[in-house]
């Protein structure tokens, strides 16, 4: 018996100093929250205005060829995966993994991923990426998301492959994340996919470039990957720390609940012992 009750005080125990842990992490997630939540929020409506913006250049522009609106001819398609650089974040990392693994189903790919979790399974996995050299999101600043933007234009201007997707999480609100594949190059891609694959209407060409509009275009879609690959390391980060935040706090729930459990039942164990060494002293005096 005082064995069995030594083993539930010493289980208390670790329980409390996990939890503890985890109380603390869920503190420094939901601090980390509030800037993260902010940053997305601020550079969301510049890349989707952007976004949007190059869209329509690229169906409404008939005087012009760029090699980013033409159609693809090489099928390899490359992917930038934006997972997290720890663990202890609910299914932030396999919701995200699973679904590149359903976006990329039967295709050829090559992958540039961002943070840990994604380079960790790209080696195990032994697929094909471009460089592994952006492997902490935690230290991914603007600067380093136009090198990103600078590397994929020049492999997909040399053909290395013919379409570019962004794989993210995108930050719906603290208790929801959704893990999503854009499709950010070719433009032409983008466009048939707005339309729905419909008949396109001719649109008259208003808009006048300098010196023309070839080189302005292609000096512009390098921006335009560079700012949609920033707005998704911003959406990524604030997923993973609101994911992180949920975990936790979940984690601490539990740990709590666990230690009321233990200490009823070891409560109970003592009562019951005492209960026995009275029952034992009144026997004995009675025989006395």
């Amino acid at each position: 018996m005082a064995a069995n009750m030594k083993a539930v005080k010493l289980r208390i125990k670790s329980v409390e100093s996990t939890m503890q842990i985890t109380k603390a992490m869920e503190l420094v997630a939901s601090s980390k929250l509030r800037k993260a939540k902010e940053r997305a929020d601020t550079c969301r409506p510049y890349f989707q205005e952007l976004y949007r913006t190059l869209q329509e250049i690229a169906k409404g522009n008939t005087e012009f060829y760029s090699v980013y609106v033409k159609e693809a001819v090489q099928e390899k398609c490359c992917y930038v995966l934006i997972a997290g650089d720890r663990g202890l974040a609910g299914g932030y990392n396999a919701n995200l993994l699973r679904c590149f693994e359903e976006d990329a189903k039967g295709k050829m790919v090559s992958v540039l991923p961002i943070g840990k979790k994604a380079v960790e399974y790209v080696r195990s996995n032994n697929l094909e990426y471009v460089t592994d050299a952006f492997a902490e999101i935690a230290d991914i600043s603007v600067a380093d998301c136009f090198e990103i933007a600078s590397i994929l234009c020049k492999e997909f201007r040399q053909g290395t492959f013919g379409h570019v997707e962004l794989c993210y999480t995108r930050f719906v609100s603290i208790l929801t994340q959704n893990p999503e594949s854009v499709p950010v190059l070719p433009l032409i891609d983008i466009a048939k996919e707005e339309q729905g694959h419909n008949e396109k209407e001719r649109i008259r060409n208003l808009i006048l470039y300098e010196p023309n509009g070839v080189e302005v275009f292609n000096s512009i879609v390098p921006e335009y990957l560079g700012g949609l690959i920033y707005g998704g390391v911003c959406e990524s980060v604030a997923s993973e720390l609101a994911a992180r935040r949920n975990a936790m706090e979940k984690a601490t729930g539990n740990a709590q609940d666990m230690i009321d459990e233990l200490n009823l039942y070891y409560n109970r164990e003592r009562q019951a012992g005492i209960t026995q060494e009275i029952t034992e002293i009144v026997g004995g005096a009675e025989c006395l």
